[in-house]
């Protein structure tokens, strides 16, 4: 299915002042038939969200908060490329515009100089084993301010990254432009062979020591980059290699894990 381009009258838009949050909005978009490749945009979030139900601070005329709305139709399983594939146009588009490039934390974060600039959440409506629709939240940091003390050591904003006042729509449209590029590369395999590559040299995990945090325990080992499928290469300390499909992964020096 191609994705929808964004230039022109083609795409549709759902542009707010305020939204709880822009994946309850375009979950409710979707119900009531928004079309694959519309985006749901607000300047501020009263309840923004981030993964495992976390909150996500999100102040007015400060940063890009947005989320794709995409009707699949590949199998339910391969849904979780779709947050790779989202953080690896986050990166190109952040580049193309500020001329930073940014690093993955595997799988939902985007980094510049081990702080975060960006999280993703990708959720999924499923029926009769067939996917209804996929929603891609992001929010990015773009303009300079104070983030809350827990996050303070954390964080950053592209305009303290670049040192300029970046350009929001032009930000926007860049990176929507970039996930059209790798969502329709995506179709054509159903896989991440044409962004492994390149993923991988963007990973900011790749040769370096990771926490894998399971339901059932916890290990360390190297991260050695995605498979095709997106999942995240461990190499234990036994020697055993792992390959990591869900969970949480702390990495060493990114985030306050030492």
């Amino acid at each position: 299915m191609s994705f929808m381009r964004t230039e022109g009258s083609t795409l549709n838009y759902y542009a707010y002042d305020s939204l709880d949050s822009t994946n309850e909005e375009a979950k409710r978009l979707a119900e009531q038939g928004a079309p694959h490749g519309a985006v749901v945009t607000a300047d501020m979030q009263t309840a923004g969200k981030g993964r495992r139900g976390r909150s996500w601070v999100s102040p007015p005329g400060t940063n890009i908060y947005f989320t794709l709305i995409v009707r699949p139709e590949f199998a339910p399983e391969k849904a979780s490329m779709l947050t790779l594939i989202a953080a690896h146009a986050l990166t190109r588009g952040i580049a193309r515009e500020t001329g930073v490039v940014p690093e993955i934390k595997w799988p939902n974060d985007i980094v510049i100089d081990g702080k975060k600039v960006c999280g993703i959440l990708t959720e999924m409506s499923v029926a009769q084993n067939a996917i209804r629709h996929v929603v891609i939240g992001a929010g990015i940091n773009v303009r300079e301010q104070s983030f809350p003390a827990e996050l303070a050591d954390k964080a950053i904003a592209l305009d303290t990254a670049c040192g300029r006042c970046v350009d929001r729509a032009r930000l926007l449209n860049a990176v929507l432009e970039a996930f059209r590029e790798d969502y329709e590369d995506f179709c054509k395999t159903e896989s991440l062979t044409g962004i492994r590559d390149s993923y991988n040299r963007l990973l900011v995990n790749r040769d370096r020591e990771v926490c894998v945090l399971e339901p059932g325990g916890e290990y360390r080992g190297i991260s050695r980059g995605i498979t095709d499928t997106g999942e995240l290469i461990v190499e234990r300390q036994d020697g055993s290699v792992c390959r990591v499909f869900a969970g949480e992964v702390s990495v060493r020096g990114i985030y306050g894990y030492v």
